[in-house]
């Protein structure tokens, strides 16, 4: 039987499977969309997705992917979530296409199921970027529109304009031959200082010294030869020294009859550090993309060698060293599948299952399965746990894998016949919160590494991902606790992380 029969032949089972694991495994959003809509865009994608396998037609899954993504843009969708849709199509045709076809023809069309994969899911995150990007550029043209028409309200008259200064958030100063001659109530909250010890300095005063040399280069431009940078960023020096990064906005006037600079400063802290933040989260969002495509590629041809490895231990009786180099290489396929996993994972929104459950009892499990390990380096396990913990609230599963992760970090870091301490605490007071803490005797952590050990695919380690301890962070936060490490002065890293009790 051919592909293009299977899929004619099972198109409508084919496309109600697709909407029911579309809304049971791919996020509220999807659980949250009305069949009917999901049939009509999930129908679409079947029929767009045959014509590229049997037809090799592109048209209709190009004309799928601009309609979609506006569509899911619009509706607030994450280029993740759309991209897991597009891939429900291989996980609902692969079972039946390995049952009806042969081992020689499933692999072709495997093949070409992923071609198709690749091709569709690239276009769409393409299309998805393009328009989010001019979204944001639209945005942001609207707000220096707003910008641009208030600046032109505030400057319609000196008088109207003094007695908005007065009341404004905005810091105004009047800056005359280098020394401030006047200058608003919040231009002095903004550096710490009150209107009568402002008026009469030097504006150089309130200027850190890493910017005191360009900002003098600006003014001496406009009043010298009339023209200069409208707006600049520089760092303001406050009372006590500190240097914040601050907006101004400058106009040559005439002030009492005579030249002078007029501005406007703001404080941008938050603006900075929210800008650090978008630029963290698009990039993440774009690694998480490639570390998506990337894993789905590889992770298939490499259960198919895994795979094919353990028929060969399993039918051919090996001699010497043979038998060892092959379960070596299962050895670190299964290692690579798991670097995979995290991957994976690192991609994934986290989603809770919560439950009530003892920590004492998920702790003890965790030793249990890492008793081997412990065993294979003469590690002792000191374990101190608080008498009267309740239950509370957690994934399970995530927990349990969080413990792994820094248990598993310990473990590679000490040397032969240490020692590993947990220790559990209780808060029983207003803020109610289990505390696990994990200490070691290794070598601990350089100091110049400790901001960096939770972000992403940050490792030491020769075979680390560097998504350990990014995982950990990331489900204590889920829970709404938190999590931090330290180097010990004795040696050694000492790991807390603290979980919230809700009502179990």
């Amino acid at each position: 039987m051919h592909v293009a029969d299977i899929l004619r032949r099972h198109r409508d089972e084919f496309i109600a499977e697709w909407i029911d694991r579309l809304q049971a495994e791919n996020g509220p959003r999807y659980e949250s969309r009305p069949k009917d809509e999901l049939y009509i865009t999930v129908a679409a994608a079947f029929d767009a997705s045959y014509a590229v396998l049997v037809e090799r037609d592109y048209k209709l899954i190009d004309c799928h992917i601009r309609w979609i993504t506006g569509l899911r843009l619009l509706g607030g969708f994450s280029l993740s979530e759309v991209q897991g849709a597009y891939e429900m199509f291989r996980k609902v045709v692969t079972p039946v296409l390995t049952k009806q076809l042969s081992k020689l023809e499933l692999q072709g069309a495997l093949a070409r199921v992923n071609e198709c994969l690749y091709y569709t899911i690239t276009r769409f995150s393409d299309n998805f970027q393009q328009l989010h990007e001019k979204q944001i550029r639209e945005h942001a043209q609207d707000l220096k529109d707003q910008v641009d028409k208030r600046t032109r309200e505030l400057a319609e008259s000196e008088a109207q304009y003094r007695v908005l200064v007065e009341d404004i958030n905005d810091g105004y100063f009047v800056n005359q031959d280098g020394i401030i001659v006047f200058a608003n109530k919040a231009f002095c909250d903004l550096h710490d200082y009150s209107v009568a010890e402002v008026v009469g300095r030097p504006y150089v005063d309130f200027i850190a010294p890493e910017s005191r040399t360009e900002v003098k280069k600006l003014y001496e431009r406009r009043v010298e030869k009339g023209y200069a940078q409208d707006l600049y960023v520089y760092s303001r020096r406050t009372r006590d020294g500190k240097a914040l990064p601050t907006e101004n906005k400058v106009k040559l006037i005439v002030y009492r009859g005579k030249t002078a600079v007029a501005g406007i400063c703001r404080d941008i802290t938050e603006r900075i550090e929210m800008e650090k933040k978008i630029r963290e989260s698009e990039s993440l969002a774009h690694i998480g993309q490639l570390t998506t495509s990337l894993a789905h590629e590889i992770r298939n041809p490499l259960s198919s060698v895994k795979m094919n490895i353990q028929i060969l231990l399993k039918k051919i009786e090996f001699s010497g060293n043979d038998k060892r180099r092959m379960e070596i290489m299962t050895g670190e396929i299964s290692r690579l599948e798991r670097i995979l996993s995290e991957m994976l994972d690192f991609a994934k929104p986290l989603r809770l299952d919560l439950q009530p459950a003892s920590i004492r009892l998920i702790i003890a499990s965790c030793v249990e399965m890492l008793t081997v390990r412990f065993q294979e380096k003469g590690i002792e396990v000191r374990k101190k746990f608080a008498r009267s913990i309740p239950n509370i609230l957690i994934d399970r599963d995530k927990i349990e894998q969080a413990i792994i992760n820094v248990l598993q970090n310990s473990i590679d870091a000490i040397p032969e016949d240490g020692w590993i301490g947990i220790t559990t605490k209780y808060t029983p007071q207003s803020v109610r919160q289990v505390e696990i803490e994990i200490d070691d005797n290794g070598p601990g952590i350089p100091q110049e590494d400790l901001p960096y050990v939770f972000d992403p695919f940050f490792s030491n380690k020769k075979k680390g991902t560097g998504l350990g301890l990014w995982n950990v962070k990331k489900v204590i936060e889920a829970h709404g606790g938190s999590v931090g490490i330290t180097t010990k002065r004795t040696g050694g890293v000492h790991l807390s992380m603290s979980i919230p009790v809700g009502k179990a």
